[in-house]
């Protein structure tokens, strides 16, 4: 097994201060069997050579266990911020499982963000806690062939079951339009999803990420620049939004301003852009 040791983080800078939720628990590192184009984590760590998609690292679970009865009652950790904590490995490790166990008995709030449906299967929702669990279904675009070519999750119709199954449970889960790849999208498919919560993530980009996403992206559309990356006007991004029709919208952005924007003027939930039910 390769060992994982740095997986209990709080976020520092401006990434930080404009998250409400600054603080991830990796259950597994070093590489994720997902490898999206678009990822940030992949970014920073192929820069440092510590990027293994097939050799993914696994944190010591009980390292884990320690840390997590570290964490006061009543706060909320993130399930996976560097890699997805539902990939495959966790079929044979389990830590994702173990861990929720833990964070269920010490009531600890835990947010997941995935593209895996594996949370769907009937281990986890009888493990999952409605009170505490808060979970993000990651869908980029409904177009399959854009997805089969930016990474290795399940298909946009698996995605979209596992989501509408967690909502008609009555869990707190939202459809995380993430990075969000308008423009292959279909909106009335999207929009159709059974979901009350949707939260948008749009792309930010850099010419190693085009070479990979060029054939689907109209990067001259992407002006401003923002911390070392190339960002939509707020005008895109408010065209782009006014097509979208959920109860509950929200987005997380990178862009000092455009964030200020969205949380003063359009944010379902002012205090928390991802909106959770804590």
């Amino acid at each position: 097994m390769n060992s994982y040791n740095s997986f209990y983080k709080t976020v520092g800078g401006a990434e930080g201060e404009r998250c409400f939720y600054p603080t991830r628990l990796d259950l597994y590192g070093k590489g994720c069997f997902y490898n999206c184009d678009y990822c940030y984590a992949k970014q920073v760590l192929n820069f440092r050579k510590l990027w293994n998609p097939a050799d993914v690292g696994v944190a010591p679970l009980l390292q884990v266990y320690r840390t997590i009865d570290k964490i006061p009652p009543g706060s909320v950790v993130r399930l996976g911020g560097m890699t997805d904590c539902f990939q495959p490995i966790e079929l044979k490790y389990r830590n994702t499982y173990n861990a929720i166990k833990r964070l269920n008995e010490r009531a600890i709030h835990y947010l997941i963000v995935t593209k895996s449906d594996l949370i769907i299967e009937d281990e986890y929702l009888d493990i999952l806690d409605k009170n505490l669990a808060h979970i993000q279904i990651s869908i980029p675009t409904n177009d399959n062939e854009v997805l089969s070519a930016t990474d290795n999750a399940p298909s946009f119709e698996r995605r979209r079951n596992a989501v509408e199954i967690l909502h008609n449970l009555g869990f707190d889960v939202t459809l995380r339009l993430s990075p969000f790849l308008f423009e292959t999208v279909d909106f009335d498919v999207i929009n159709q999803i059974n979901v009350e919560k949707c939260l948008v993530e749009f792309l930010r980009t850099k010419p190693s990420l085009e070479d990979e996403l060029n054939d689907f992206i109209d990067f001259k559309q992407y002006s401003v620049k923002d911390g070392g990356y190339r960002h939509l006007t707020l005008d895109k991004k408010l065209e782009v939004l006014s097509k979208l029709n959920f109860n509950q919208l929200t987005v997380c952005d990178d862009v000092q301003s455009h964030y200020d924007f969205f949380i003063n003027n359009f944010n379902y939930n002012p205090n928390d852009c991802c909106n959770l039910n804590t």
